[in-house]
């Protein structure tokens, strides 16, 4: 009875290892794909949609069912919905409040009827009163930090709770998934994983050993390929990629709105880059170590983050060197949650060379890639990635764009991250995504009433830059987790 076991689990073995190797790691490292994944987006892309048709009908017949709010009220929220095999965007707006979008002097007038320009008027405490309710209502900047809400479930339980007792074949829909994902893809998954992350080490530190020459330089681009390709199977990660021809070269700078760790996987799954970032110790340190040994990323000590001039010295001396690899800037300095771009700090944009933008924008309706790093930490994270449906992205290289004449770094980076935003259907908002962790600056406020004494002098309220401020500290080159 024993021996039948011992021969049953060998077998499970050796078919699991056949399966882990032939079909998903050797085409893997060749960038070549069996189907199998898009067949299986395919699939679930059917069941969710069943799911939601069931849903609605099972409103209709058990109204007494709760029906699901959003976690945050969202303003003119665009839920991108992008089709797997184009680029058109489904767009649906769920918003509560309608804001007007003008200057405080254009609403200002709105609410005065017959007042004189450069008068008090007892209306303007109107509209502060208005702006204090949106913000407590729905603020722009803290639902950026929340997870997306979903137009309908997604036979996940960490986004809704109560649908999946409307009816018995939805019910053993739900468990049957929960069975895949958590004994199926997540034990696929984590060996995927381990195998990729170990190749990594191993096979950086080998190329590290050989001296500098082209034939190193090769072998290192193709380690990294390899690797980050494996770890992006073991998310079941589905990218497509638009604009090839724009993607990014030697010698200039790669910058893209963030919103998980996992973002550099996904591009580097189709080039290598020169990680920019803070050293940092445990298994991410030995793999950072690991890592420069063959490539030249551009590690900091904690000490150097806080030195300006030494930032820009490095990064300057990369991209200097043509035949370095584009280094790759997150400027926006935290994770944000796929549904629009904030402020991107402006250090990145005032070392010099070709920006290449991009833009990243996941489908949230098979998991939620944000990374919430207030709520869960890395190892949460990874777990509810990989037990996740799968990732499916879609990723834009933009047109190079230069520093133009007369433009400071400053409104350069605002030109790219609007081309970003309108790239991938975001919400383009100014706010420093710094506010995650920090008060608002007690200049902002000053600002705000700078611009309410100018209109009472009669000048100009538009909003100032300032509001805003493109800060010149250590989180200016967006190099911040």
């Amino acid at each position: 009875m024993m021996e039948d076991m011992w021969c049953v689990a060998v077998g499970v073995f050796h078919a699991w290892m056949f399966v882990v190797l032939f079909l998903i790691m050797l085409p893997a490292m060749f960038g070549l794909s069996l189907g199998v994944t898009g067949v299986y987006i395919q699939i679930l892309v059917q069941v969710l949609e069943w799911a939601t048709v069931r849903i609605q009908r099972g409103r209709e017949e058990q109204p007494s069912v709760p029906v699901p709010l959003p976690n945050e009220a969202y303003e003119s929220l665009k839920h991108l919905r992008i089709d797997l095999t184009s680029t058109k965007h489904v767009v649906t707006v769920p918003g509560i409040i309608e804001r007007e979008g003008g200057s405080m002097e254009e609403e200002m007038g709105q609410l005065r009827s017959s007042q004189a320009e450069g008068e008090f008027a007892l209306s303007d405490a109107f509209y502060f009163y208005k702006k204090g309710l949106e913000s407590i209502v729905d603020d722009q900047v803290t639902q950026r930090f929340s997870s997306e809400e979903l137009a309908s479930w997604n036979l996940l339980t960490r986004t809704n709770q109560n649908f999946r007792y409307i009816s018995l074949r939805l019910t053993v829909f739900w468990g049957v998934g929960v069975f895949v994902r958590y004994c199926v893809l997540f034990p696929l998954r984590i060996t995927l994983a381990l195998i990729g992350l170990s190749w990594l080490v191993m096979g950086t530190i080998l190329v590290g050993i050989l001296p500098e020459s082209s034939a190193k330089n090769w072998l290192s681009e193709l380690v990294h390929l390899t690797c980050y390709r494996i770890c992006a199977r073991g998310l079941s990660a589905t990218i497509h990629y638009h604009n090839r021809e724009n993607r990014p070269r030697k010698g200039g700078i790669c910058v893209a709105n963030h919103t998980s760790p996992i973002d550099v996987v996904i591009l580097a799954n189709d080039g290598c880059y020169a990680m920019v970032g803070q050293i940092h110790g445990g298994l991410l340190g030995v793999i950072q170590r690991s890592m420069v040994r063959a490539c030249p990323h551009v590690w900091f000590e904690r000490s150097e983050m806080k030195d300006r001039h030494a930032v820009t010295s490095r990064l300057t001396a990369h991209i200097a060197a043509k035949t370095k690899l584009p280094i790759l800037i997150f400027p926006e300095g935290t994770c944000i949650n796929n549904t629009s771009v904030m402020m991107f700090k402006k250090g990145s944009f005032e070392i010099g060379g070709t920006i290449y933008p991009v833009t990243i924008k996941y489908d949230p309706r098979f998991g939620d890639a944000f990374w919430n790093s207030s709520k869960y930490n890395m190892v949460s994270y990874l777990l509810r990635m990989m037990t996740s449906w799968a990732i499916v992205v879609n990723v834009w290289y933009l047109p190079p764009m230069t520093i133009q004449e007369g433009e400071d770094a400053a409104r350069f980076a605002n030109r790219v991250k609007s081309a970003i935003a309108h790239q991938g259907g975001l919400l383009d908002l100014p706010w420093d995504g710094g506010l995650k962790r920090q008060k608002v600056k007690d200049s902002y406020k000053e600002e705000q009433q700078k611009m309410y004494s100018s209109i009472i002098v009669g000048q100009n309220g538009s909003l100032p830059n300032s509001c805003c401020e493109n800060t010149e500290d250590a989180g200016d080159f967006g190099l911040s987790p």
